[in-house]
């Protein structure tokens, strides 16, 4: 059964710097049934240990695969996906690291190889946002910080990974309903979003003779932990939309289940638009 969202006035901190969420993010609903969509298959998350990543994790998991996840210090969050891959059977390397770094990413690829003997499915999805209402208040620090981690790691990792993927791999790049129609008050975060669109088009055709699929999602409002870390004002997120509520996770981790299985097999350089009806331009 699908939780609605009240999400609180104000965010609680607890000790370790870890924000409680309530209500708790749903990762995966009750009634989802695995048919092994993804049976014997190795899937690469970054940003995998919370929120979008964490349910496409599990609902991979559910599928029959097996999974890598990269985060950057949150080590709570990623063992208790951890132990939710686990529940459900399947195995799960946690690789901790900046993926501002090339050379991390790199190894973290290596890792996932030396572990699971090879990559199936690589999800790019780690990303930040620092909100400001104001174009002079964003400093060149968090510029250069944004694009860093939400669009120069998706090169790096996709660069390292795609000696090892073969025919009927696929690629997955999280973007964001921002790309499309903006954001006050996350210009920088926006930009970046709107560069995975085209970098994941771009990408899509370049790899459609080696019959690589690449394909995103563009979220809109959904409740995660970047939610609540990066703004003030919960009590109104996601309530101007025509369902007028946030998304859970849950209702956005089928959509990577259906882009990295062979339901979408005739679909590549496309993007699926999770963002509770708001219609933007394709």
């Amino acid at each position: 059964m699908k939780k609605e969202i009240n999400p609180p006035k104000q965010k609680q901190k607890l000790p370790g710097n870890e924000f409680a969420m309530q209500p708790e993010p749903e990762i995966i609903k009750e009634n989802y049934v695995g048919s092994g969509k993804l049976l014997g298959k190795v899937a690469f998350i970054t940003g995998g240990d919370s929120g979008i990543g964490r349910s496409a994790a599990i609902h991979f998991a559910r599928e029959g695969a097996n999974i890598a996840i990269v985060y950057l210090k949150e080590d709570k969050d990623a063992l208790e996906t951890k132990n939710l891959i686990e529940k459900e059977g399947r195995q799960c390397l946690l690789i901790s690291g900046d993926l501002k770094d090339e050379k991390f990413c790199k190894l973290a690829i290596k890792k996932c190889v030396d572990e699971f003997k090879g990559i199936n499915i690589v999800v790019n999805n780690a990303a930040i946002q620092f909100p400001k209402n104001e174009l002079e208040k964003i400093t060149s620090k968090q510029l250069h910080t944004t694009f860093e981690t939400n669009i120069y790691s998706y090169f790096y990792i996709t660069t390292a990974a795609l000696p090892h993927l073969k025919a009927g791999d696929t690629i997955i790049n999280t973007s964001s309903v921002t790309a499309y129609r903006g954001s006050e008050h996350l210009v920088d975060y926006s930009s970046t979003k709107g560069a995975i669109v085209s970098f994941t088009r771009s990408l899509s055709a370049m790899l459609a003779k080696r019959k690589i699929r690449v394909n995103g999602i563009a979220p809109g409002p959904i409740w995660t932990p970047l939610i609540v870390v990066s703004f003030d004002n919960l009590d109104e997120f996601g309530k101007d939309n025509p369902m007028g509520r946030p998304g859970q996770p849950s209702e956005v981790g089928p959509a990577y289940v259906f882009l990295a299985s062979e339901d979408s097999s005739y679909i590549s350089g496309q993007f699926i638009h999770i963002n509770g009806g708001e219609l933007v331009g394709a």
